[in-house]
């Protein structure tokens, strides 16, 4: 990854205002660029075509899979989501660090091909807390609500294998970490390796300085 932007990775369960937190970060971050996912489920109300998702039919989905156009894809509640490998490569060539939105079974995918990614999940303050969001939106059953308050258990068991946690509890306070994160993270010494390795054989082609 060392000839592209960065890759970053935030994944939460349902309920815990990753949405929330991303688009405020992406208004924060100019260099960083969502990647917006391919999905099977209807639109929801309010939800634009290429904004919260591109949405597709089963079987443009399936034969995109069977081509290896997803860089990761995951079944969830009897949908599909994906992240295409070729929206994702062409904001790297504009220039762009590049934002992915998905769940605990794509992160995993992602992070086998691209080891070196900074990932991150968000965590809501309480399952109290989590139950009550949830609740509040009025959009899902009380049946809906249990399931996704079980695969939340599942996915925060699944918290450890992501780099950094951030605490959805004070919004402000959860942006400006996400914000610190994305602005140390291409400080890191992996990355910062090649610059290093430059500046030496900058240095090696100089010639001695006389006295």
């Amino acid at each position: 990854m060392s000839n592209k932007g960065e890759l970053y990775l935030i994944a939460a369960p349902s309920g815990a205002g990753k949405t929330s937190l991303m688009r405020a970060l992406l208004e924060r971050c100019p260099r960083l660029a969502l990647s917006v996912s391919d999905t099977t489920r209807p639109a929801r109300t309010g939800e634009v075509d290429g904004e919260q998702y591109h949405f597709v039919d089963r079987a443009a989905f399936e034969a995109g899979i069977a081509a290896g156009d997803y860089l990761e894809h995951a079944e969830v509640f009897g949908n599909y989501y994906g992240t295409r490998r070729d929206r994702v490569e062409a904001l790297w060539a504009a220039g762009k660090d590049v934002l992915l939105e998905i769940d605990v079974q794509g992160a995993a995918q992602v992070r086998d091909r691209f080891p070196g990614l900074c990932s991150i999940f968000i965590l809501p303050p309480s399952m109290d807390e989590l139950a009550r969001r949830l609740n509040q939106r009025g959009s899902d059953s009380a049946e809906v609500i249990r399931r996704r308050l079980s695969e939340a258990r599942r996915e925060i068991e699944a918290c450890s294998q992501f780099r950094w946690m951030v605490v959805n509890d004070v919004f402000e306070r959860a942006l400006d970490e996400l914000e610190s994160i994305c602005t140390a993270w291409p400080l890191r010494r992996a990355r910062q390796q090649a610059r290093v390795a430059k500046l030496l054989d900058e240095d090696a082609g100089h010639s001695t300085i006389s006295d």
